[in-house]
């Protein structure tokens, strides 16, 4: 099975793609972990990635795409994936469809989570990052871990301008996406505004048997 989760920062592709993962045994593939892990790391692609990530712009297609096509390459990924956060332009839609054509292979379904601007960025606002472990929590919380005992911080991408300025970008430069694989006739699109376990049951129905 290879799905393509759609949907503005923030929507709950990350909570999706867990119970996905759980359901088919195939990995997640997110793009803005991957970026973060190159930041963290100080690599030549971390260190290109991070003046975008931090000002809340796009990544290069260039160098999404080669980390994706090095992603997919590896052996868990022959049976199936979930790519989360890629594509995010036709462009790099375009790339993909060759790259899995290459290998014989192609998309099942793309599930666009929509979830309004004003919620999103209230979830951010209350989302918190644990630097030592790597736990997301909310500041419900309060500000230490509570398993690690290290100090919760907020993401820079959490920040309320940050935030605004991704989803602005991801109108503007993702959405026609959206069109892309309706065109393809693969879209299709989920409300994200509800209980979890709601969402999850809608996402279960429209994938292929």
């Amino acid at each position: 099975m290879n799905i393509i989760l759609l949907g503005a920062p923030g929507a709950g592709k990350g909570t999706q793609a867990a119970k996905l993962v759980a359901e088919y045994n195939i990995p997640h593939i997110s793009t803005g972990d991957i970026l973060r892990a190159a930041v963290a790391d100080s690599t030549p692609l971390g260190v290109e990635a991070k003046k975008y990530m931090d000002a809340g712009d796009l990544v290069p297609d260039q160098v999404v795409i080669g980390l994706v096509r090095e992603r997919l390459g590896e052996s868990d990924a022959s049976t199936g994936f979930i790519l989360d956060g890629f594509p995010r332009t036709t462009a790099q839609a375009i790339a993909l469809d060759e790259q899995l054509a290459d290998l014989g292979r192609r998309i099942d379904a793309a599930i666009a989570i929509e979830v309004e601007p004003s919620v999103i960025i209230a979830r951010a606002a209350n989302r918190r990052f644990c630097p030592k472990c790597g736990r997301t929590t909310t500041a419900d919380e309060g500000d230490i871990c509570v398993l690690c005992k290290a100090p919760l911080i907020q993401r820079d991408d959490d920040k309320e301008e940050v935030v605004k300025n991704r989803l602005d970008v991801y109108a503007r430069q993702t959405s026609p996406l959206l069109e892309y694989y309706r065109g393809a006739g693969l879209l299709q699109t989920i409300d994200g505004d509800r209980p979890i376990d709601e969402v999850w049951a809608s996402v279960r129905a429209v994938l292929p048997n």
